[in-house]
């Protein structure tokens, strides 16, 4: 039963960590104002981890490099912290290449979370309250992902069916890569 508890408090920490570090890297990556409210909550929550990586490893041209490893470190920790949970034992030397790359697709399942909640509420706000202080952040957010999708889909006049469609994309590639990282760590 502990255990149990231990493992979702894992979930949850791990993964809202590592969902913030994907969302610094994005609003890094579409240029988003950094003096945006949400832009700052998000940057500050994240800063005590990606600045000691930042003086190593600095900003790209259009990613910051900082964010996604520290990402995967705290991806990386997740994995080893949840194997050591679930066989209550620290996971052998062999163990490591596969956690190295199930930390990447942990990663990028995270990002695709990002994707799927930020269109969803998105969405939801704009049938509730499509004046919302937080729809400016998210329409921008989601723009680069949402407009390549208008531009396919034939115009129902009213209707946009793009966030359906990044919806159930996102939540495919959710699935897909969480197949692939059971199959290559067993977490």
């Amino acid at each position: 039963m502990f255990s149990h508890i231990l493992l979702f408090l894992f979930n949850v920490v791990f993964s809202a960590l590592g969902i913030l570090l994907i969302a610094r890297a994005w609003i890094f990556a579409i240029r988003l104002h950094p003096f945006n409210p949400y832009s700052q909550a998000i940057l500050r929550a994240t800063d005590w981890l990606v600045h000691p990586i930042r003086k190593v490893l600095p900003p790209g041209n259009r990613i910051e490099w900082s964010s996604l490893v520290a990402g995967w470190l705290v991806a990386l920790v997740y994995l080893l912290l949840t194997w050591a949970v679930l066989v209550q034992q620290l996971p052998p030397v062999a163990m490591l290449p596969p956690a190295l790359i199930a930390a990447v697709l942990t990663l990028a399942k995270w990002a695709f979370n990002v994707v799927l909640w930020a269109t969803l509420i998105q969405a939801l706000l704009s049938w509730v309250n499509p004046m919302a202080p937080v729809m400016p952040f998210l329409q921008t957010f989601t723009a680069p992902l949402l407009n390549p999708i208008r531009r396919i889909l034939p115009n129902l006049g009213g209707f946009d069916l793009s966030p359906l469609v990044l919806l159930i994309l996102a939540q495919i590639a959710i699935m897909l890569l969480q197949s692939l990282s059971f199959s290559l760590f067993g977490v």
